[in-house]
């Protein structure tokens, strides 16, 4: 889909309460979007056996409570599972896709060996040169298998594909046979964020860095469905005091943490903006006022280690 409109979306996982790195993120998208003039939707990604009905509402509710606003009404991926459905069916009508019966510690194992120009980790192929008797064995034998995509034909040079990330510049990766849909049944990631993106005219990601590796493959998959890719903008995560990504260990991380401290919701949004070198503002309102003169080439480039508050008696 091709429009000048920027369409930019936040996409959490209903599996717990948002803390201070998916708050930052979720401010980070909404001001590209807003900054532009765009539309900002917000979409479950609740396809993970992990995700909480109570989640839905308190993830909504502390994005709210920060000023931050959503066009259109919340989607939820497990509504949309007839459009993946759709999408899996093409590709395997096209013969791009094969069954793989490998186990999590089989792949890492044959993932660890040398294999030329393949990225570390990347699938090495092992079910995709299954001959009919072994494919007919391992149906057998009750193993569920899961769904790969079949990238390139097996003489081909590795399939890379290149990204132009906004702010990280170009990215190149080179694109494995990976996993369309699980071995349950569940389509995986990769496949559901490309039909959902598209179906909802998204032209910008907004979202954390360490999903940069994954862009290649979504992009490789988007064309491979004559879908219109989205462009990237991948931001630094929020890392602990002791440098590993933000979790709940690191104390007062959540929005409901910091009120229960005496904060309020002006406070934590000052917070993120100078996390971002950007100006307080003095009510949730002049967040508006923020988005107007947002420059996303003045955010910085490195993570933001949390210091967290010193709790006193």
């Amino acid at each position: 889909m091709t429009t000048d409109l920027t369409v930019g979306r936040w996409a959490p996982s209903p599996t717990g309460d948002l803390h201070l790195g998916n708050l930052r993120t979720a401010l980070l998208a909404w001001l590209f979007a807003r900054s532009a003039g765009g539309r900002f939707l917000w979409r479950f990604e609740d396809l993970d056996g992990a995700a909480r009905p109570r989640f839905y509402e308190s993830q909504l509710r502390d994005v709210a409570a920060l000023g931050l606003d959503w066009d259109g009404e919340p989607v939820r991926q497990s509504d949309r599972l007839a459009l993946y459905r759709d999408a899996i069916a093409e590709l395997r009508r096209r013969n791009l896709t094969y069954e793989c019966f490998c186990t999590r510690r089989e792949i890492a194992e044959a993932a660890a060996a040398p294999h030329g120009p393949s990225p570390e980790g990347a699938y090495p192929g092992t079910c995709r040169r299954l001959t009919r008797a072994e494919l007919k064995q391992r149906r057998s034998s009750g193993r569920p298998a899961a769904l790969r995509l079949r990238v390139g034909s097996d003489d081909s040079e590795p399939t890379e594909v290149t990204v132009v990330d906004r702010q990280l510049g170009a990215y190149a990766s080179t694109v494995d046979d990976f996993v369309i849909q699980r071995g349950d049944g569940t389509p995986a990631y990769n496949l559901t964020v490309v039909v959902d993106d598209a179906a909802q005219g998204v032209t910008e990601i907004v979202r954390g860095d360490d999903l940069l590796p994954s862009a290649p493959r979504q992009t490789h998959l988007a064309r491979l469905l004559s879908l219109e890719p989205p462009s990237y903008a991948h931001v630094p995560l929020v890392l602990g005091p002791e440098g590993r990504r933000l979790a709940k260990r690191d104390g007062a991380v959540t929005l409901q943490d910091r009120l229960a401290l005496g904060e309020t919701p002006i406070d934590f949004v000052i917070l993120l903006l100078s996390s971002l070198g950007l100006d307080p503002v003095t009510s949730l309102d002049a967040l508006a006022e923020t988005a107007q003169r947002f420059d996303p080439t003045t955010l910085p480039r490195q993570p933001w280690v949390y210091e967290p508050p010193a709790v006193t008696a």
